[in-house]
């Protein structure tokens, strides 16, 4: 099942309490809804995750933290899922959603000079924000609906996959038996 894969890789509560670091949310930490593996909570924690890491803001690991809490879905899913927005793919993702910002808005797409300079974009952040917000927002939300969908639809598949194989194998060892009396 998707929970035992899962499972696997998940870290255990009582090891993130321990740590000197996360003391401070041990509340959040040692609540056991935020920790169970259903299809529900994970389905819901990739929509948090992915709705977070879309979005162009600091501190994206705190407010999808908060979202899994408001939702009741898996914590260390929807905190881990912001790192698809890390610093290598950030740049790249920001960008689509600017273009699709500007897009949506029928606004002009400001080309970058030959060497951009943090005066350069602290100049243009007034006209490259509000599409870069429009396009986040969009992708973020189409995103989380997207995963949310498909997360239930696999979660559904292999559940109705083992279902079908253990009725396979218990016909085939019922015929294996019927088969051994009958000699």
């Amino acid at each position: 099942m998707p929970r035992r894969f899962l499972q696997r890789y998940m870290p255990k509560p009582d090891t993130l309490r321990r740590q000197r670091s996360l003391r401070f949310m041990a509340p959040l930490i040692a609540d056991p809804g935020l920790w169970l593996l259903t299809r529900r909570s994970v389905a819901n924690a990739f929509s948090v995750g992915l709705f977070c890491a879309m979005l162009p803001i600091p501190f994206q690991m705190v407010v999808a933290a908060v979202g899994a809490r408001l939702s009741r879905c898996n914590l260390a899913l929807s905190v881990s899922l912001v790192w698809i927005t890390n610093p290598l793919t950030m740049p790249l993702i920001f960008y689509g959603n600017y273009r699709l910002g500007t897009f949506l808005m029928g606004a002009p797409v400001r080309e970058a000079p030959s060497r951009i300079s943090t005066r350069w974009i602290a100049e243009q952040m007034h006209d490259m924000l509000p599409p870069l917000l429009v396009g986040s927002l969009v992708t973020a939300i189409m995103l989380a609906l997207v995963a949310n969908i498909a997360i239930r639809l696999i979660w559904r598949w292999h559940v109705s996959y083992n279902w079908k194989r253990r009725r396979l194998n218990r016909r085939r060892r019922r015929a294996r038996i019927e088969s051994e009396f009958d000699d």
